[in-house]
């Protein structure tokens, strides 16, 4: 084979010794800014609301309706994206979410009534939904198998940093110019930056080698993996991954008609499983609504918007931990132990909001559990499911699969978003929160009893394991995969 050409999807033999390496984290960072747009696009929401409330006029009701249609159209662009990403590529369908990430900024950014916010935040939902499918299966497929869990991870670590830096923007600019007119549409157009460096950055990727091998590109996929491997990693990789791929590229791409299929059919209920247990834990309310929360806790509203930094704070310092520990346990055992530390910390908000009386100290007290809360979250829960849904699925069903699972979590997502505020005016902070605790207590039953170890696979290796053994009926236990 003939000396590979520089370009956009391929890399160039005789490069200096460790370029792969720099590649790889290049690519990683680039295609990681979707994750950041998802984080600073769901929790600047959580500032941004008390000012609209005032500017637009928004009853309990279109709160949530602001809040959630967001969501909403997340749940869509999770279906579609990962279908589109299969026929597009990775590559080039992040170039389009960029863009729409822009143009949904911008119509947030200068609604001029609730309709229109609606409508706006709509749009930007879906570039939220696709890119929460696109951008983990993107790291996946380039990463080598024994750094896959902390290159897939960081995208983790994106998102609860966009959340933080909504977070500190919200505080900063709600501090000081918190009497300004629609001061929230300047705490929203911030997003547009790191849109264009998104769609500016991608241009300049490789696409995903096993996507390519999957199309027959296998010339480009060879290109690719010398680009972001070694010379002996990138062939003893290319071998492996052509043969899955001549596999799965003689039937045609995967469709619903495959759930036929018992291993199949156990793989998707997985992950179907995955993206509900996720976000029953009530993650979101507080990331939607932490502002609030606090100020019924006993804070004022510039008071609470400064606390709620440190929900921010810890969710980056956990996902950091959560990072590190993947290399270091499974997922299997991360995944439960944090689904316990949520539950415990749920039950304990509801307990105290109920006995302790309104004040700083009920405040005080709120805020550290839930800081507790995320620590658990967002150092296990979170980066465990995002991962766990990028490698579980074979390549013939890939975007399919990460698609309906991203669907119904950001369905769930959205019923809790659009239900905490009417929740919480029905029955009281209390016993919300021991609602979302009885969910926390089926979560852990679920994982238990469904949820696989995959730490140490490659993907190749999930794909011929899940034929071979997740068709049995039995409950899969750690022990079996070890």
């Amino acid at each position: 084979m003939g000396t590979p050409v520089t370009s956009l999807h391929g890399g160039t033999a005789g490069r200096e010794p460790g370029n792969h390496k720099w590649a790889l984290r290049t690519a990683t960072i680039t295609a990681t800014l979707g994750g950041l747009l998802f984080g600073y696009d769901t929790g600047v929401i959580n500032g941004a609301l008390p000012y609209m409330q005032e500017d637009l006029g928004l009853t309990p009701l279109t709160e949530g309706l602001v809040t959630s249609s967001l969501l909403f159209g997340a749940a869509f662009g999770a279906l579609f994206g990962g279908r589109l990403a299969d026929r597009h590529g990775r590559r080039r369908m992040l170039m389009v979410l960029a863009l729409i990430f822009l143009a949904g900024t911008m119509g947030c950014t200068f609604a001029p009534s609730t309709e229109v916010m609606i409508a706006a935040r709509f749009i930007l939902g879906l570039a939220v939904g696709g890119a929460s499918v696109t951008v983990p299966v993107y790291l996946a497929e380039v990463s080598p198998s024994n750094r896959r869990g902390r290159i897939v991870t960081q995208n983790e670590l994106m998102i609860v940093t966009g959340q933080l830096l909504a977070f500190i923007f919200n505080a900063y600019l709600g501090n000081s110019f918190g009497e300004s007119h629609s001061i929230w549409r300047w705490m929203l157009v911030i997003a547009t930056l790191p849109a264009v460096a998104l769609w500016i950055g991608m241009n300049y990727m490789p696409e995903s080698p096993r996507w390519l091998a999957s199309m027959g590109s296998f010339g480009e996929t060879l290109s690719v993996l010398n680009r972001i491997r070694s010379q002996a990693e990138a062939r003893r990789e290319f071998e492996e991954v052509k043969a899955m791929a001549v596999e799965d590229y003689k039937s045609k791409m995967g469709s619903w008609k495959d759930l036929g299929i018992p291993w199949l059919r156990r793989i998707v209920f997985v992950g179907l499983g995955l993206a509900v247990i996720q976000q029953i834990t009530g993650v979101n309310s507080i990331m939607y609504y932490g502002t609030q929360i606090l100020s019924q806790s006993g804070f004022g509203r510039e008071a609470a918007l400064t606390a709620n930094i440190a929900n921010g704070v810890i969710s980056v310092l956990a996902t950091f931990v959560g990072i590190w520990l993947l290399g270091k346990v499974g997922r299997r055992r991360m995944l439960i132990t944090g689904q316990v530390g949520t539950t415990t910390a749920l039950l304990l908000i509801g307990l105290f909001s109920l006995i302790l009386p309104e004040g700083t100290a009920r405040g005080f007290v709120i805020l550290g559990l839930t800081v507790t809360f995320l620590a658990f979250q967002q150092g296990a829960i979170s980066p465990v499911t995002w991962l766990m849904l990028s490698e579980i699925f074979p390549l013939k069903i890939r975007g399919l699969g990460m698609g309906a699972s991203a669907f119904l979590l950001w369905i769930v997502n959205f019923l809790i978003g659009f239900g905490f505020p009417q929740l919480l005016a029905a029955i009281g902070i209390s016993n919300t929160f021991f609602v979302f605790a009885v969910l926390g207590v089926a979560a852990i039953a679920f994982a238990a009893k469904y949820v696989p170890e995959t730490k140490d696979k490659s993907l190749e290796d999930l794909e011929h394991y899940f034929k071979n053994v997740a068709g049995s009926k039995a409950p899969t236990t750690e022990a079996q995969l070890s």
